[in-house]
């Protein structure tokens, strides 16, 4: 069976740092996200990222890792990912796709 291709939203929330502040945190893991070559996009509470199942979590592994190297000692980390077979997606599209949706919908209550 190919390799699943998921819509993902995660939530990686450092620990133990002596800092409130995590932004230094996420920035790496922006950086590592960039290296994937997967589509990813950050929001205020997490980062939207899509790409085969595989790629994926590899990219979540990898930002764990990289934090952990530079001397995080705990991180806990939320994910959603979501995966479909009644339609082929765009690759790159999924969470366009689907914010896309919504708005058609909420414009048509403007008519």
């Amino acid at each position: 069976m190919p390799d699943l291709y998921a819509v993902a939203d995660f939530c990686l929330i450092p620990m133990g740092t002596g800092n409130s502040s995590v932004a230094e945190e996420i920035a790496e893991c922006q950086r590592v996200l960039e290296k994937s070559g997967l589509k990813y996009k950050m929001h205020g509470y997490g980062t939207n990222l899509e790409g085969p199942w595989s790629q994926v979590s590899q990219a979540i592994h990898d930002c764990h890792a990289a934090l952990h190297a530079k001397g995080t000692p705990r991180i806990a980390t939320d994910i959603r990912i979501g995966t479909r077979t009644d339609r082929e997606l765009v690759p790159g599209e999924g969470n366009d796709e689907k914010v896309r949706r919504v708005r058609e919908i909420l414009a048509r209550d403007q008519k």
